[in-house]
């Protein structure tokens, strides 16, 4: 038996198929992951974000330490708003990626499940010498409400500061009322918010918004939307060997003169030359899965690191790691056959249409 959520009952109820994820009991699906997905994609669903980890970074420390942490600068956002980061490793490697939210009087971390104990014994290592506090909140739960509808059915059942919140708040930014925080942070390249909460509010909540016609949506729907979206998953698209510059992280590096954990390797990177994670989307049959190999015309090979058949599109997408500045058409290796696939840019969907551009 796994560690359970607040809301483990009532994924029971719902009829949700319990797996093990990290080490979680969490539901894949509550009978069919292609309505799930579609039901974020034109609706509403609602996710149990609960097995990720929060981490309150407080103290004097606070903010130096974080600019030494992360390979993102807290320096760049105010309170009110929040960033996307790579907590990285001596080598530039990525421990995690987490988002980081900024408030008035210190920081909030919410991190992967599966690393959470890495992050934990990582925070505390690199802790000495900064005044800092860290505290991990596992008396908080999470949902995710993500769809069209989303912030407006939420709104709808919450009053004063907490639907104002869910009302007014911009991308990335987030908003506290007593214990909850109302973030708009999602995962699933459609609208919405994300609400850490009591465990016991968490259970109310999640009762109200199935009443409200919001979908229970499992981890199997999960993926597919964050895929079409063009969003990392640890462990397949990034970790502790690959580096933000070969995960289509480099966005998110602030190379100033700060003296964060994995800087160095980072320019000698920047300098040589790296592999990039670019997506593809297949033209002949079958469907894209990770560690499928990419070959390409000049004879170079990559390696799919996520993939799936997209419900939206209606075709197999992937993530794939390929030598630098590859462009064009490529051959995946699908059951010892080749399949010919465009290199694109992602992300592949947005609010429910495809945006990806070929390469």
């Amino acid at each position: 038996m796994g560690h359970r959520t607040a809301l483990y009952d009532a994924h029971l109820a719902a009829g949700g198929k319990m797996v093990d994820f990290g080490g979680w009991d969490m539901p894949i699906n509550y009978g069919s992951q292609i309505e799930e997905h579609h039901a974020v994609r034109q609706h509403a669903g609602v996710f149990d974000v609960s097995h990720m980890t929060v981490v309150d970074i407080a103290g004097a420390g606070a903010r130096d330490f974080l600019r030494h942490l992360l390979a993102n600068d807290v320096d760049r956002v105010t309170p009110g708003r929040a960033l996307y980061s790579g907590m990285l490793n001596d080598s530039g490697g990525v421990i995690d990626d987490l988002i980081a939210y900024k408030r008035d009087n210190d920081y909030r971390l919410v991190v992967n499940c599966a690393t959470r104990e890495t992050d934990l014994d990582w925070m505390e290592k690199h802790a000495g010498g900064f005044a800092v506090d860290i505290r991990e909140r596992a008396d908080l739960a999470m949902l995710a409400i993500q769809g069209p509808q989303a912030r407006s059915l939420v709104a709808g059942l919450l009053s004063g500061a907490r639907a104002e919140a869910v009302n007014t708040l911009k991308v990335f930014g987030f908003a506290e009322d007593g214990d909850w925080m109302i973030a708009r942070t999602g995962y699933t390249g459609e609208d919405g918010v994300e609400i850490m909460l009591p465990g016991a509010d968490a259970v109310k909540l999640w009762e109200q918004l199935l009443d409200a016609g919001v979908a229970p949506i499992g981890l199997g729907a999960r993926d597919t939307l964050r895929l079409e979206a063009g969003m990392n998953l640890y462990g397949n698209d990034m970790d502790e060997s690959i580096t933000p510059w070969e995960a289509n992280m480099g966005w998110t590096l602030v190379l100033n003169d700060r003296d964060f954990v994995g800087r160095q390797p980072l320019l000698n990177q920047q300098q040589h030359g790296h592999g990039e994670l670019v997506g593809l989307v297949l033209e002949g049959k079958g469907v894209l899965r990770a560690h499928q190999q990419v070959l390409l015309p000049n004879g170079e090979q990559g390696e799919i690191t996520s993939g799936t058949f997209s419900p939206t599109l209606g075709k197999s997408i992937a993530l794939a790691r390929l030598p630098a500045g590859a462009t064009g058409k490529v051959d995946v290796e699908i059951r010892n056959k080749r399949q010919p696939a465009q290199v694109v840019k992602p992300p592949f969907v947005r609010n429910g249409k495809a945006v990806y551009k070929e390469l």
